[in-house]
């Protein structure tokens, strides 16, 4: 290119920038909005969009102004001094092209509340399988215009965005069932004591990797993702290609339905793929079960059709008849020769096996078309569990017909944020452009870029985190990657080295292969980050279940961190933490911190003991004080002593407030 078509292209860029810039309608940043909670005695920040070269002035309720300049670029920020606890107050924005009046604000103490689907868990659960702990009654009772919650939409980026969705919503029993859970019993618990508004900002995405949730400058520092972070310009780049693509299609906003009966009678224009003889000679083909992340289709949440053809035994046509498919992720729809036998439209089904009667008068052939239109939301998606419960077989009998085979499988619409692009019977999913990259929540930087980027510089007093299930493979990266998320927040919300307290994993089975043990103590380590805090809950855990009902002593847990370290309150904030060991003999003697009034032992269990040889036994154990001595009689010169290390343990040992310990060793053996 000539340096004259170079710099008349850059003219022309600059051009673009600057009649787009004044046109720019004058907009706030999505946290500035009618019923949101100021950080009490701070000078909190406040900014968004404007015609560059005019002011933007704003006057408080509590006789404060504050005034800014919009800049080249369309932006503006300012700061004010917000007051003592209390409100409501009113802040009036005065701006080229009129005023604009923000309503019902208050001024109290701001949290920020994040991390995978145990933090996004709402106060009404995900019913059946995974419960709130007397949710019914909590909601009932969660009337209180002192506690606040802005929920942060779903929302990817390849680049840190400006703006997210969400609205400050005060708790009541009708708002309180879409709160967090473990949200909302900290700031229940703070509000009992402190008795000021609490404000929540809950941004929180299930089933992420702590990676997702870093920006790219902190990120380059780690080795392992240094080219990941280099090729996020091609990520942009994809990603803007990708939305352009899905731009053609007809879309659902998810955001205007509301409650479970949301996800029932979707209309993706596919009514036909349940017929008997719909012709789906074309459709590709997928080996069930899986999940459909494992397969071509790639990582994908929506809606994918599986159809597969039967032969039948005569003697079967015209009785009564089941098909088992095995746990679907996470809804279906099944239908027999073109009727509907069975389904689970709404979430938190996704463990159900699907055991479906077939009346007779539906089995008229020899032939048997099974036709299955299932919905993901989040995370995995497909009919994954075992082969054996996969069959098609007459009522009463436990044998049959395999379905654990080839079926023909068709996407009929992509689930991108909290919206459905529609493809129809069409396939269009598998013609999108070669170059379309389209971000997921596993992305490196993707969250931050999406969801905390939008927040910055919000006035926060902390922040709480409750996150690390996806992360047990990698223990060793998490230690790094882990602390270096909080330096990341910590830099860009500009308020000083601010709390942050975090949830300990629960036990659960995660299978063999993976101990979380090592993740627990990850993040027990990260305990040495100043201004850290992390609540134990090696005794409410399901080993079942990664989603434990007992979200109210998780919330409460969190909480005793932030009064006593936070806000001065003289309470015990932390179960016994393993502090020193030394040999006793034939024994040896542990100490610990948070043990003042002496160590409780529920039983002996959970302890073991290792000579040189690093092979661990079972060891016997008795309290001392704040210490405990630990031997095994076959053991006479003891090198190590672990507790509850494994996927899930019992937990024993406790201080005498009733906080557990955390998960430890006292080696470094693998």
């Amino acid at each position: 290119m000539s340096r004259h078509r170079l710099y008349t292209c850059l003219l022309l860029i600059l051009l673009t920038q600057w009649c787009f810039a004044q046109q720019q309608e004058f907009r706030l940043t999505s946290l500035i909005a009618d019923n949101m909670v100021l950080q009490r005695e701070s000078d909190v920040r406040l900014w968004g969009l404007g015609k560059p070269g005019t002011d933007v002035t704003v006057l408080a309720s509590w006789n404060a102004t504050a005034a800014a300049s919009v800049q080249p670029d369309g932006k503006w920020s300012m700061q004010i001094r917000s007051p003592k606890a209390g409100g409501a107050y009113q802040l009036t924005f005065k701006h080229a092209d009129g005023t604009l009046t923000i309503n019902n604000v208050l001024s109290g103490e701001v949290w920020l509340c994040s991390g995978q689907s145990n933090m996004e868990m709402p106060l009404r659960g995900w019913p059946p399988s995974d419960t709130i702990m007397n949710s019914a009654q909590e909601i009932a009772r969660s009337a209180n215009p002192h506690i606040r919650m802005f929920i942060v939409q779903r929302a990817l980026s390849a680049v840190p965005e400006q703006f997210c969705n969400g609205e400050w919503q005060e708790s009541s029993p009708e708002t309180s069932p879409n709160f967090s859970a473990t949200a909302y019993f900290f700031a229940r618990t703070l509000y009992e004591t402190l008795k000021v508004p609490i404000g929540l900002i809950h941004s929180s995405w299930g089933g992420t990797p702590v990676h997702s949730w870093i920006d790219a400058p902190h990120l380059a520092r780690m080795s392992q993702f240094k080219q990941t972070v280099s090729n996020l310009s091609t990520f942009a780049e994809g990603q803007k290609e990708m939305l352009a693509w899905l731009a053609q299609f007809r879309s659902i906003d998810m955001a205007a339905r509301q409650g479970q009966d949301r996800w029932r009678q979707l209309d993706f224009d596919d009514v036909d793929c349940a017929a008997r003889d719909y012709p789906d000679e074309s459709w590709r083909t997928m080996s069930l079960p899986a999940f459909w992340e494992n397969t071509e289709i790639g990582s994908f949440d929506g809606a994918v059709w599986f159809r597969k053809r039967v032969e039948i035994p005569a003697a079967w046509v015209g009785k009564n008849l089941v098909v088992e498919l095995g746990p679907i992720d996470d809804m279906d729809e099944t239908y027999i020769n073109g009727t509907k036998v069975g389904g689970y439209e709404e979430t938190g089904h996704w463990r159900a096996k699907r055991v479906y009667p077939i009346p007779a008068s539906v089995v008229k052939h020899s032939t048997v078309q099974i036709a299955v239109r299932v919905l993901d939301n989040q995370g995995g998606g497909g009919l994954y569990g075992a082969e054996e419960p996969m069959v098609l077989r007459p009522e009463h009998e436990t044998d049959g017909i395999s379905l654990a085979c080839e079926w023909k499988y068709h996407v009929a619409a992509l689930f991108r944020q909290n919206i459905f692009h529609v493809f129809g019977q069409e396939n269009h999913y598998h013609n999108k452009p070669p170059k379309a990259i389209d971000l997921t929540q596993h992305t490196p930087t993707s969250l931050y870029n999406g969801m905390i980027a939008p927040l910055v510089p919000y006035g926060i007093r902390g922040a709480i985190w409750y996150q690390g299930e996806s992360d047990t493979g990698n223990p060793q990266q998490y230690k790094e990657s882990f602390p270096l998320m909080i330096e990341n927040w910590r830099h860009d919300f500009q308020v000083g080295d601010f709390p942050f307290y975090y949830v300990q994993i629960a036990p659960f089975n995660y299978g063999t292969g993976t101990n979380s043990a090592y993740l627990r103590e990850a993040q027990t380590a990260t305990l040495a980050v100043k201004n850290t805090g992390m609540a134990a809950t090696l005794d409410i855990g399901n080993a079942t279940n990664i989603h434990p009902a007992n979200k109210q002593d998780v919330g409460k847990r969190l909480a005793l961190w932030a009064l006593a370290k936070t806000y001065g309150q003289d309470v015990e904030y932390s179960g016994p933490l393993f502090a020193s060991m030394k040999k006793v003999g034939s024994a040896i003697e542990l100490s610990f911190n948070h043990a003042e009034g002496g160590l409780v032992l529920k039983n002996a269990s959970g302890f073991q003991i290792a000579g040189a040889d690093s092979v661990f036994k079972d060891a016997a154990v008795r309290a001392e004080g704040n210490r405990l001595i630990v031997s095994h009689p076959e053991i006479a010169v003891p090198e190590a002593v672990r507790y509850a290390f494994n996927n899930t343990p019992e937990a024993t040992l406790f201080n005498a407030e009733g906080l557990p310990a955390p998960s430890f060793r006292t080696d470094d053996w693998k």
